[in-house]
């Protein structure tokens, strides 16, 4: 097996645990083919526990210790160097030391970049191939953060998206392929760096439909009664925040109204002062930390996911499309996925949209809806025939001859 070094910007594991989910399959995937070198962080002291688990997928790792609270503040002295903050807040002597004992010692042919904000590590390899998979534009996400908000923080992000743009174009030109979560997100980014657009393409996130099935039996986690309208996801994530603040606020109080029985549960890891503050509201619970999602999915009346801004595909949705669940998504929570509208699950656009819609699924639940959302992930999201994608930016033998294998409108597999 040859070496491979693989940049990750957060621990990646658990494996059902939000941007954790596709850089944890990544990992597995390389493992299958390479000795993966792995560089991560670890920024939740909970994640230690997992470090021998990952540890057993790689052949060495270096796990670097990261204070998200000391890291902002440090992040702040690239406003005085006019460069991205990200880059800064994932800046560390020790990992990269590692990393150069790594590609001396091992001789290290093919990089594998999990984030922008981790090209930084692998700049200093050009001989190597390297495959950076962005996920997301996370410029773009800065910039519609800078819309939803008041100065000075719309300056600073808007700020942020500048700098990190630039940024993402520099590696994109200098590394050998550039990937993303769907192809709507590709085509933005070959638009936003025109120069790059043969060297970029996409492969979708993938569902474990086994561990996601509706056929697991779980202890009903809500009262006898209950009407369950579940949002699951990291809630100290600001679109996450963004998403059940407005849904509460606008939406669930007339639900409430005409279903004394709702309840919206809000299911995720550190919850935001500001979501906490939901649990005071009546009608709403706040999870915080769950050890297992699948049993408040499993047993809710529906999900949704109102996000108003967002990037890429939302595992939420399609873990829930999994799981046979009826899903009421908006336009922003929606793109990239692959789903016939009325079929698959319920689009809403607006607030009496998302009411109308879902008060329609509590009067007159549609199992088919589920059963179709199901049908179509176990067809789409294979994590198998997603990830077999990355293999053809690795292993060819010359870019030149990747490109070649495909007519030049899909010069990176799609």
């Amino acid at each position: 097996m040859e070496n491979l070094l693989l940049l990750v910007h957060r621990i990646p594991y658990p494996p059902n645990k939000g941007d954790k989910i596709r850089s944890y399959h990544l990992l597995k995937h390389l493992a299958r083919n390479y000795r993966v070198h792995l560089a991560t962080f670890v920024d939740d002291a909970d994640d230690w526990q997992h470090v021998p688990r990952v540890k057993a997928l790689c052949a060495e790792a270096y796990f670097a210790p990261l204070n998200p609270r000391l890291a902002r503040v440090r992040s702040l002295g690239a406003l005085l160097a006019n460069r991205s903050l990200s880059l800064d807040y994932y800046r560390d002597r020790g990992l990269r030391t590692w990393v150069d004992q790594v590609v001396e010692r091992e001789k290290i042919s093919r990089i594998v970049v999990f984030s922008s904000a981790m090209a930084q590590y692998a700049e200093p390899y050009p001989k190597a191939r390297r495959v950076v998979d962005f996920v997301d534009v996370d410029s773009d996400k800065w910039r519609q953060y800078a819309d939803k908000k008041s100065w000075p923080m719309n300056w600073l992000y808007r700020h942020e998206a500048r700098q990190l743009l630039r940024y993402e174009q520099h590696v994109a030109r200098a590394c050998d392929a550039s990937l993303f979560v769907s192809e709507p997100e590709a085509d933005l980014f070959k638009k936003l760096a025109p120069e790059s657009s043969r060297k970029i393409g996409h492969f979708n996130n993938g569902v474990d439909t086994v561990y996601f099935s509706p056929e697991h039996v779980f202890d009903n986690p809500y009262a006898a009664g209950d009407l369950a309208i579940v949002f699951t996801g990291a809630m100290d994530y600001w679109p996450n925040v963004d998403a059940v603040q407005w849904f509460a606020a606008d939406v669930f109080p007339r639900l409430r109204s005409s279903f004394p029985k709702a309840r919206f549960v809000i299911v995720g890891a550190r919850p935001s002062p500001e979501v906490l503050a939901l649990a005071t509201v009546a009608g709403i619970t706040v999870t915080g930390t769950v050890a297992d999602v699948r049993p408040f999915i499993r047993h809710a009346a529906l999900a949704v996911a109102p996000l108003r801004v967002a990037r890429g595909i939302q595992n939420k949705v399609l873990e829930a499309m999994a799981m046979a669940k009826s899903v009421v998504v908006s336009p922003q929570a929606l793109e990239g996925i692959v789903a016939e509208v009325g079929r698959d699950l319920l689009l809403a656009g607006d607030a009496d949209a998302f009411h109308d819609a879902v008060a329609s699924l509590l009067h007159h639940p549609v199992s088919a809806l589920g059963t179709a959302a199901r049908r179509q992930v176990q067809q789409r999201y294979s994590w198998a025939s997603n990830l077999a994608r990355i293999d053809t930016c690795l292993e060819a033998t010359t870019l030149q001859a990747m490109h070649s294998a495909t007519p030049q409108s899909e010069a990176l597999p799609q």
